[in-house]
């Protein structure tokens, strides 16, 4: 019987050999493994979740028409059927890359003037590859869960009896209604096709300088609202270096970006990808349907971003820090 990475070295025709898969890292839609055989080394992303073919035709056209701007980033590969998904034994379905050697780029640090500069450049140049989009965001972008469904959620973290299960309590009760305040549809004219996830953990510094990976949730989105997120993210977040976020933004707009960061409404796709995230993986920790491993990592994530959401106060003094750059 053929291993898994036989298989994808089948599919993809990278040639005969002995090809082993390694588990490199878990994100929140899939695993990452590198693929290693001929000399050769690949990025395979596993996607777990996904029970039907994913449509990656966004992600397809936003990463070639970005890099005949300057973007650095993986390509994804077709198969011999020139297809860019394929489903393995396993049921799953999994992309290919070129493998990238790299540095990972610190979390929210802002002490490198030549990332946050690289950050906001990047981010304009992705703006303007996905000028003109016609769609509307995913409301995983624009909307939140109502009290009633987070408080049913409750009750199943509390029924599995899970030790975290005070903390969400509170949660529900205060913060989760006080930032639900805060999300809103954004204005049709300001909709742009981008990367949508643009944070530290999806860069890495090779020889050649900064690389973006991880297009998967390429689609239509509010400018304005990405670079906000952008800034509050990679300037420090709620405990954030004003001088970093100014250098970012700058970067963004020397490089033709025309968005503009001026009430805290700009970060309404910041707090509803932050609230969705802690609702799905939350619900993940108490699903019988998937593995306990699944699960397990469901209940690490719900954790960690439940400690570490966006605090109003430090977005509006983000917001007056940046009132002279627009």
């Amino acid at each position: 019987m053929r291993t898994t990475g036989a298989f994808i070295a089948d599919a993809y025709e990278l040639g005969p050999g002995t090809w082993t898969m390694t588990p490199v890292a878990r994100g929140a839609l899939g695993q990452i493994w590198k693929l290693s055989g001929n000399g050769t080394a690949w990025a395979v992303k596993e996607l777990l979740f996904e029970k039907d073919e994913p449509d990656v035709g966004a992600e397809a056209a936003l990463r070639d028409a970005a890099e005949t701007l300057g973007v650095s980033a993986p390509r994804l590969l077709p198969d011999r059927t020139g297809a860019h998904v394929v489903r393995l034994p396993e049921g799953s379905w999994a992309k290919l890359y070129d493998w990238v050697d790299g540095t990972p780029v610190a979390p929210s640090d802002p002490s490198d003037p030549e990332i946050l500069s690289w950050c906001g450049r990047t981010l304009a140049l992705l703006h303007k590859a996905g000028q003109g989009a016609s769609g509307t965001p995913s409301g995983w972008y624009e909307r939140c869960n109502p009290q009633s469904d987070w408080a049913e959620l409750l009750g199943k973290v509390e029924r599995a009896g899970l030790p975290w299960a005070a903390e969400l309590g509170r949660f529900v009760a205060s913060t989760a209604v006080e930032l639900a305040l805060h999300v809103s549809p954004s204005s049709p004219g300001d909709v742009v096709t981008s990367h949508l996830d643009m944070r530290p953990q999806n860069v890495l510094v090779g020889p050649d300088g900064p690389v973006l990976l991880d297009w998967d949730n390429a689609g239509p989105v509010s400018a304005e609202r990405e670079l906000a997120r952008a800034v509050h993210v990679w300037s420090g977040g709620n405990r954030f270096d004003a001088d970093a976020a100014r250098r970012l933004v700058r970067a963004y707009r020397d490089a033709g970006g025309r968005a503009a960061v001026k009430s805290v409404d700009a970060f309404s796709m910041l707090i509803a990808t932050d609230l969705n995230y802690v609702y799905v993986q939350a619900e993940c920790a108490v699903d019988p349907t998937v593995t306990a491993e699944q699960r397990a990592f469901g209940s690490r994530e719900a954790v960690a971003k439940l400690r570490g959401l966006p605090d109003l106060t430090a977005v509006s003094r983000l917001t007056e820090a940046l009132t002279d750059e627009w």
